[in-house]
């Protein structure tokens, strides 16, 4: 993936202490001077996956632009919990855009610079997943066709976990929700609907189409750097679990993200031009069971005793997995 390959120490561990590494290679997050972009006094909930999400990215975009970035954020958890009136945590040039048409707003801010032959500020847009594959994907779609210079990013967790955790477009199947209850024969949410929006902005041909979790916070920094450094429409899609939605302890967050990608169901990967050019290979694989466990959305898959009720729902959700591994190349190491 993007970077340079960073050696493990600890036996059992996938962290890497950043005394291990030179200065160069170490995290944005590890120096004193980062932007801290988003600052303290939002109203996150413990353990929220979106709000790290947002301040690894903003940070990083920060450094790459030597400060010279606007953010133009859709209406969501994000928007909320970081914008209650009159306060703000931002502390970037900001911009609050509708639910639907932050690839728009970010479109006007990227072609007002242009106009001003201002080539030095660059834009990003971030939304969640239901202002993003639901919402606000006409706008989106729009912002792809024409190359826009923009860095568009989607934090999924998977659901409106804003307005009571109902379904998105990113809610994956037999997940409960307000909106797709854990009753009948299919429970949860149905098999074969919703959108995979990072294979539809590679469709589109964009310069540069990413996934990454807040599991891994070097590759997640290396994908901005990487972003900001190409010019023209680019796409980042960020898994962000959510402890309220999830029915996950606050603390298993980045649990949660590894083992969304050690098991496949979330497939880490780069893009350019429409062509998949590196995967992130997983480490140590896991069957889809032990990232269902800890999560109470679905809980209906297993019995009282703990024990697998559900394993024609549970061996679907693995070959879902098991064709990611496939498609992607999951266990193959780098391209």
């Amino acid at each position: 993936m993007s970077g340079q390959p960073v050696r493990f120490f600890q036996v059992g561990s996938f962290a890497a202490g950043n005394r291990l590494l030179p200065p160069e290679l170490r995290s944005v997050q590890s120096d004193a001077t980062r932007a801290n972009a988003l600052t303290s006094g939002h109203r996150a909930c413990q353990g929220c996956g979106e709000a790290l999400g947002a301040r690894y990215v903003l940070d990083t975009a920060m450094r790459a632009t030597q400060g010279r970035l606007i953010a133009v954020n859709a209406t969501g958890c994000l928007e909320v919990f970081t914008t209650p009136y009159p306060q703000t945590s931002w502390r970037v040039p900001w911009l609050h855009s509708l639910f639907a048409n932050a690839a728009s707003v970010a479109t006007g801010v990227a072609s007002a610079l242009e106009a001003q032959g201002r080539s030095d500020v660059r834009v990003l847009a971030q939304a969640g997943d239901g202002g993003t594959v639901d919402i606000g994907f006409a706008a989106l779609s729009g912002l792809f066709e024409r190359n826009d210079d923009v860095l568009y990013v989607c934090y999924d967790n998977q659901a409106y976990m804003n307005t009571g955790v109902q379904r998105s477009g990113a809610t994956p199947p037999a997940a409960r929700t307000a909106t797709t209850e854990a009753v009948g024969p299919e429970p949860g949410n149905p098999f074969g609907q919703g959108k995979n929006l990072p294979l539809i902005a590679m469709a589109h041909g964009i310069p540069y189409v990413a996934t990454a979790t807040v599991a891994d916070l070097h590759d997640l920094e290396a994908k901005v750097f990487k972003a900001m450094s190409i010019h023209g429409a680019r796409y980042l899609h960020v898994l962000v679990p959510c402890p309220l939605g999830w029915g996950s302890a606050p603390a298993a967050t980045i649990e949660l993200a590894r083992l969304a990608k050690e098991t496949g169901l979330f497939a880490v990967f780069e893009s350019e031009h429409g062509e998949l050019t590196a995967s992130s290979p997983i480490r140590r694989p896991v069957p889809v069971e032990a990232y269902l466990r800890p999560q109470t959305r679905y809980r209906h898959l297993f019995d009282d005793a703990g024990e697998v009720g559900r394993p024609d729902v549970v061996a679907r959700l693995q070959a879902m997995a098991d064709a990611n591994i496939a498609r992607f190349d999951l266990l193959g190491g780098e391209r």
